[in-house]
């Protein structure tokens, strides 16, 4: 086990669970993930990322996004927040409610949103990804409940099959999820809720945007 490069340095993950993948082994990540139903988009920085995100979701559709560092990381956040788009923005909404019981059922409604944005703890070589959540509130609306989805993610995330995205969830995310947890709420994480996506069978409706460098956890 070795040291992550983060703002947790005192959290200890295996390196080989979050190294950047060869191009013949991105390649073929693509073309599972292909096969199983997923759209997928391969950049090179961040900053293509979001222009990315943008060209995916037209203008007037409803947004949500669920808690990902990743998002943070390639500016989607600022972007949906700040106001500088066409799109009807379901998070500032929620998140404007004071009534915690109300916010909670705005929470739930948002996770039909027309496009839902948030990240992955680890996609498989072989064409699944892989997450979960404490509350299930981002990866709630991935299977069914949005419209579309978009999954944005490091290629860092890319393991070789799924009981290797298994062991990342539990050996790389969790560790780094329930140290900023902690330090952001004063909770402890738990993989409460878990999710396999093994296939998308509506064409078009999950999009994976995949970035050459090292993002999120």
């Amino acid at each position: 086990m070795s040291q992550q490069k983060s703002d947790y340095d005192d959290v200890r993950i295996d390196d080989e669970l979050d190294a950047l993948p060869s191009d013949d082994e991105l390649n073929e990540t693509v073309a599972n993930l292909e096969a199983n139903g997923f759209a997928v988009t391969v950049v090179d920085t961040r900053e293509e990322a979001l222009e990315a995100i943008e060209s995916l979701i037209p203008d007037g559709a409803s947004v949500m996004d669920g808690h990902s560092t990743t998002l943070e990381e390639v500016g989607f956040v600022e972007h949906l927040m700040e106001g500088d788009h066409a799109w009807e923005n379901l998070h500032a909404e929620v998140w404007a409610i004071d009534d915690d019981e109300e916010r909670a059922t705005a929470r739930r409604k948002a996770q039909t949103a027309d496009y839902f944005v948030g990240g992955i703890n680890a996609i498989a070589r072989t064409g699944e990804l892989v997450a979960a959540d404490r509350s299930g509130s981002r990866i709630g609306a991935y299977p069914f409940a949005a419209g579309n989805v978009v999954v944005v993610s490091g290629v860092n995330k890319i393991v070789d099959d799924l009981d290797a995205a298994l062991e990342r969830l539990e050996n790389v995310a969790y560790p780094l999820e329930n140290e900023r947890a902690q330090d952001a709420y004063g909770v402890e994480s738990a993989i409460a809720k878990q999710l396999v996506f093994r296939k998308e069978l509506a064409e078009g409706r999950t999009s994976v945007v995949l970035v050459r460098e090292q993002l999120g956890y």
